[in-house]
C-alpha cells in the first residue's frame, strides 16, 4: 500500500483584526477539513492571554514554533503589549529551528523567516515560512529578501531525501522580478536559484487569486486581485520524493457573512515516498 501525500497548507490569519472568535472558527473548520502535515502561517499574533494559534490548534497533537517579528497591541488596548510574526505547526516533532531577520527598506517594517527541520516518516523535512514586504511599490526589497531567503533555505535543506519547502505571503505577484527569481526565471546581481511553485506546476485551471476583491475584507484597501501567496519546493530527486501532486485555493469561503481572513490559503500534496524503479 503506498504511502499518503504530505500535505502542507499556508495561510495569511491576518492578525486580530475583524471578528477574530468567527474567524478563528472558520480557519478551525477548514484546518480539521484539509487535516495538513505541515503548516505554514503569518500575521500570527501572541498576547498576553490570548493565543490565536493554540486556540486554531487546540485538541490536535501539532507541534509548532514561532517567530516574532515586531511589537503587536490590540487597537484600543495599547497597554497589553505582544508580537505579531511567523508560526509553522507539524504532525511531527521539531528537531531544528533557525530564524533569520530579512533586508529592511528603512521604513520601520521588519520581516523575517523562521526555518525548522520536523522528523517525518520520511525522513527529515525543511520548511521554511516568511511574509514579505508587503507595499505594491516595493519590489526593489522583495529581491533582497528573496535572495537571503533562498540562501537560507538551501543552506539548510536536508543533504538528501526530501527537497526544502518554502511558504508564505510574499506579497508579489507570478510576473514580479522577485518571484521570477525564487523560480528560476530570472536573475539577481549575477545569480540564480531554483523553487518549484506548486500553484504553477500543479493548480487547478486559472490564475490561482489569493487576494481577491470577492472577499469585502480584501475590497476595503483599493487594491487589485492578484496571486501573492504561495508554496514553493525544491526539485524532487529522481526517486521522485516531494514531486508536487496537487494544489489549491483553499479558506475562500464566506459562511453566515465570516471570511476566514482578508487572504485566502494555499494547500498542496507532494509525493511521500520514492517511486520503484
Amino acid at each position: 500500500m503506498s504511502a499518503p501525500p504530505l500535505k502542507l497548507l499556508t495561510l495569511n490569519l491576518w492578525n486580530t483584526a475583524e471578528p477574530w472568535p468567527g474567524r478563528g472558527r472558520r480557519i478551525r473548520e477548514w484546518v480539521e477539513r484539509l487535516d495538513p502535515d505541515l503548516m505554514a502561517f503569518q500575521e500570527v499574533v501572541r498576547l498576553p492571554g490570548f493565543d490565536p494559534l493554540a486556540e486554531l490548534l487546540e485538541g490536535h497533537a501539532y507541534h509548532t514554533d514561532y517567530v516574532s517579528v515586531s511589537r503587536f497591541w490590540r487597537p484600543g488596548h495599547e497597554d497589553v503589549v505582544g508580537d505579531v510574526g511567523n508560526a509553522v505547526a507539524s504532525r511531527w516533532p521539531i528537531i531544528d529551528r533557525e530564524e533569520l531577520p530579512l533586508p529592511e527598506s528603512g521604513c520601520g517594517e521588519k520581516r523575517a523567516a523562521l526555518s525548522v527541520t520536523v522528523a517525518a516518516p520520511v525522513g527529515p523535512i525543511s520548511l521554511t515560512v516568511t511574509h514579505l514586504n508587503w507595499r505594491l511599490d516595493h519590489g526593489w526589497v522583495r529581491e533582497r529578501q528573496v535572495q537571503a531567503l533562498c540562501d537560507f533555505v538551501m543552506r539548510r535543506a536536508p543533504a538528501k531525501g526530501f527537497p526544502p519547502l518554502l511558504a508564505g505571503d510574499f506579497n508579489a505577484e507570478p510576473e514580479s522580478t522577485e518571484i521570477r527569481y525564487v523560480t528560476g526565471l530570472h536573475t539577481l546581481e549575477g545569480r540564480s536559484v531554483l523553487f518549484l511553485d506548486a500553484w504553477a506546476r500543479a493548480g487547478a485551471a486559472g490564475p490561482g487569486i489569493t487576494w481577491s476583491n470577492t472577499n469585502p475584507w480584501a475590497r476595503r484597501e483599493r487594491e487589485p486581485d492578484r496571486r501573492i501567496d504561495y508554496l514553493f519546493a525544491g526539485l524532487p530527486p529522481r526517486d521522485g520524493r516531494g514531486q508536487i501532486l496537487e494544489c489549491r485555493v483553499v479558506c475562500d469561503d464566506e459562511v453566515d457573512g465570516v471570511w476566514p481572513s482578508d487572504h485566502y490559503g494555499v494547500y498542496a500534496e507532494l509525493r511521500a515516498e520514492a517511486l520503484e524503479e
